[in-house]
């Protein structure tokens, strides 16, 4: 709703914020080490957070109060984000595996597995049928969030991809990389 802002740190806690005064609203603590990526659910109501711990956490944005600990990467959490339903949460690590979780009650319902360096970037597709993945081994690739299929891989980076994104329809994918390029992507195709 544009009314908080949500921060993640190494100093191992994340922090809400109002958005119109930048007044402190929360501090989420229960992370052993840094917080690398955040996300609100798309109705406001929860936080997700990763950390170089190995963990991701499910938070209730409104007291703080932590949900789900989401467990099973061997490696830090880069990225995290929420299926534009909430129903799901997908990560990206450092261990080169991308997770689907049920938001519910953090179970893991996919573990996508491909990429040859770590995943630094995730996002779901405007419907949350698909999920993209942007990794430090200069691809990006596409997902099916219900199989784990992975029928697309985008070539063309020449270092880490370290952001992806649909557009609004779910016909194109950005990708943002170090190599200090973006690029636009057909998501049918490739």
């Amino acid at each position: 709703d544009g009314q908080r802002i949500v921060t993640g740190s190494f100093d191992h806690t994340a922090k809400v914020w109002e958005a119109a005064s930048g007044r402190e609203l929360l501090t989420l603590r229960g992370h052993r080490s840094g917080i690398t990526c955040v996300a609100f659910s798309p109705d406001g109501r929860q936080i997700a957070t990763g950390s170089w711990d190995q963990m991701g956490k499910v938070w209730e944005a409104a007291g703080g109060h932590e949900l789900l600990t989401l467990n099973g990467h061997s490696d830090q959490i880069d990225s995290v984000s929420f299926s534009p339903d909430g129903r799901r949460i997908v990560t990206g690590s450092s261990d080169h595996t991308a997770k689907v979780w049920e938001a519910a009650n953090g179970r893991e319902l996919l573990t996508l597995k491909g990429h040859s360096g770590g995943i630094d970037s995730v996002a779901f597709s405007p419907k949350g049928q698909w999920v993209v993945t942007g990794s430090a081994d200069q691809t990006t690739k596409v997902w099916d969030a219900a199989s784990g299929r992975e029928p697309l891989t985008l070539e063309g980076h020449t270092t880490n991809v370290s952001a992806v994104a649909f557009s609004p329809d779910g016909q194109r994918i950005v990708t943002g990389s170090w190599d200090h390029t973006a690029k636009v992507w057909e998501a049918g195709s490739g």
